[in-house]
């Protein structure tokens, strides 16, 4: 069996990995910032080595076909789903904001969570959702189904219920803004229970301070 490919593997600790301890050794990058600095690296090193240099000239032919993209390396795809938690302990308390993105077959695409500090859980709700649209548009989606457990915050977005919170006011429109760049979005409330990986996160951001 073939040893892993390092860029493989860089790729791997990016989207599944929480990577709680390097944050908290370099203050102001985020979780998602660490995601992106080892996309980049595992990028270069599965960038093609540079071509020799050229033997002196001869008939020309036809070129040889790409170098074909190595294993593990698959684009995102165009359509995710994005589950999205917050969670406060105390309401307000410790909060912590969770977002999971899967493809349409259940495979996680990214985990991600930031703690907040003391905050209310319809803040924390509102930071997770915008944790995953920010991840999601840096990925390139074209196709996002918002998945919550809070009817607020849903039906807000829907434009269902007004947002009278002058806290929560500048994150709906920032969401808002967000949700307004991806061409087709589906936002739907789920129960609690459907919801557990992206409140798993929320959490985690909490105790590990995220």
């Amino acid at each position: 069996m073939a040893p892993p490919d390092l860029a493989d593997i860089l790729r791997h600790i990016g989207r599944e990995e929480p990577l709680s301890g390097t944050v908290r050794a370099f203050p102001g990058l985020t979780r998602e910032d660490l995601g992106r600095l080892l996309e980049a690296a595992a990028s270069q090193l599965a960038a093609p080595s540079p071509e020799p240099r050229a033997e002196p000239r001869r008939p020309a032919r036809t070129p040889p076909p790409l170098p074909s993209e190595p294993k593990g390396t698959a684009e995102v795809p165009s359509r995710l789903k994005l589950f999205s938690d917050g969670a406060a302990r105390g309401n307000p308390g410790p909060a912590g904001a969770g977002a999971v993105l899967m493809d349409t077959e259940g495979r996680v695409v990214a985990r991600l969570g930031r703690f907040l500090g003391v905050q209310t859980n319809n803040y924390a709700e509102y930071m997770g959702l915008l944790l995953g649209l920010k991840h999601a548009r840096s990925l390139g989606v074209k196709e996002l189904e918002v998945l919550a457990d809070s009817e607020l915050l849903i039906r807000q977005l829907q434009g269902r219920y007004q947002v009278k919170s002058p806290t929560l006011r500048p994150l709906y429109e920032e969401a808002t803004a967000l949700l307004e760049q991806i061409p087709r979005v589906k936002l739907t409330h789920v129960p609690r229970e459907k919801n557990k990986a992206a409140d798993e996160m929320s959490n985690r951001a909490i105790d590990e301070r995220m």
